[in-house]
């Protein structure tokens, strides 16, 4: 499958769903100064989605949970734990979470959705890094759902 790649915000794209790419959710969301696209979700969603990503417990690394997008126009978010303990995104974490991301989006008959570039910004690793190992993730996977690669540029006042 080929995804379009988009510059812009995640949180203004047409999508049924959107990818948040979250940490392990060992330390409760709370004590966390959120960044990137969580503090985006947290500011016009509220804290709806990570008080329940909160109830789901501990999520293994490259595994995703699905929850509501609170105030957002979406019909779910799709949390990624794309970032190791040690707050760094691997080859690893950012293909498991491409691919079970995408599970979520098959299990629930999404028809659309838009993920962030895993691992760049708080994974520590650059944009083409991140967009390359996305793509690379893309490559062996089927859907029919349309997705979105989202490259954040902010809107110019």
């Amino acid at each position: 499958m080929k995804p379009q790649m988009v510059v812009g915000d995640l949180l203004d794209q047409p999508v049924e769903v959107i990818v948040n790419s979250w940490n392990r959710n060992i330390i409760p969301w709370w004590l966390l100064l959120p960044q990137g696209v969580s503090a985006a979700i947290k500011k016009r969603g509220g804290t709806q989605p990570f008080q329940q990503l909160a109830r789901l417990g501990p999520i293994p690394l490259g595994e995703a949970r699905l929850t509501t997008a609170g105030r957002l126009p979406f019909k779910g978010i799709v949390h990624v734990a794309g970032i190791n303990l040690f707050w760094f995104a691997t080859e690893y974490s950012v293909t498991q979470s491409v691919r079970n991301a995408m599970r979520e989006v098959e299990r629930n008959g999404f028809r659309s959705v838009a993920f962030p570039l895993i691992g760049s910004g708080s994974g520590n690793r650059a944009r083409d890094w991140s967009r390359a190992c996305m793509l690379r993730a893309f490559d062996g996977l089927e859907s029919d759902a349309e997705v979105l690669i989202v490259e954040y540029r902010p809107q110019r006042a």
